[in-house]
């Protein structure tokens, strides 16, 4: 990486206004809250401060580093969460994307049983920049071959890694979903049950993966339930433009530690 977390934190800078929108893990609409965010250099101080204003309420923050469970992408996207998943507490990761003057982010958090408890929907736009956003997400949205490049940060610091992508999607004759991914001369291929806006990978009842469809091009890949001694993987996706889309990834390993992040961006064969 060419740039510092610092200064890939730094392409957060501004006024990001709008909703913070909360969903059941069955995707139920449950509440919308509109919401105004300002990343602020104090004084040409190594400090940035955070102002959430949202409900009536103020939440301020103050950063003079990054890290912890917190890293960053070169383009400003980032993700923050828990390091570890322990027994019997919550736990939770938030995936967040930064294009030009749009910001999408993505909180899931499960309960102390871990079961997915809540997804939260962050859409925001720059202040004084257009709002534009995509329709809910379509299972036809992503049907095809993507071909993407990936870049993988680890939080021990060491060096990211960078290869090539696809990704290709297909109903079969029941209408069940036939996902092929390659990466890194590897290929896993799973499929899938399709219902209303809830994709079930279920061929392992132990290891249940939902992909969940939501507004402005969004999906959420979240285990049904997160546990120790099985790896697993939270995953944001968002449809920019039809031919384009990023997804980011947070892994966990066996032991329930956070081992690395991934954000693939790919384009849609035509």
């Amino acid at each position: 990486m060419t740039k510092s977390q610092w200064e890939c934190f730094l392409q957060n800078l501004g006024v990001w206004e709008g909703s913070f929108t909360n969903f059941s893990p069955q995707g139920t609409f449950l509440n919308d809250t509109p919401s105004c965010l300002s990343l602020e250099h104090l004084n040409n101080s190594q400090k940035v401060r955070l102002t959430l204003s949202r409900s009536g309420q103020d939440i301020i923050r103050e950063f003079n580093s990054v890290g912890g469970g917190l890293l960053f992408f070169e383009n400003g996207s980032f993700s923050e969460g828990l390091i570890q998943l322990g027994p019997f507490s919550e736990f939770g990761g938030e995936l967040a994307f930064v294009h030009e003057n749009r910001r999408l982010r993505l909180v899931q958090l499960f309960d102390n049983t871990g079961q997915l408890k809540e997804l939260i929907l962050i859409r925001e736009h720059l202040a004084g920049t257009p709002a534009t956003e995509r329709p809910t997400l379509q299972i036809n949205d992503l049907l095809g071959e993507w071909q993407g490049q990936a870049v993988t940060i680890y939080p021990d610091w060491r060096s990211p890694d960078t290869y090539s992508t696809t990704l290709k999607l297909q109903l079969d004759d029941a209408g069940r979903l036939i996902q092929s991914t390659s990466f890194a001369e590897r290929t896993i291929t799973s499929t899938a049950t399709i219902k209303d806006s809830i994709v079930l990978f279920d061929q392992n009842p132990e290891k249940q993966v939902q992909v969940l469809f939501l507004p402005d091009g969004a999906s959420a890949t979240s285990p049904v339930k997160v546990q120790l001694r099985q790896p697993f993987f939270m995953e944001a996706g968002w449809l920019i433009q039809p031919n384009l889309r990023q997804r980011m990834i947070r892994s966990y390993n066996e032991k329930g530690e956070w081992v690395s992040l991934t954000l693939v961006t790919e384009e849609k064969k035509l």
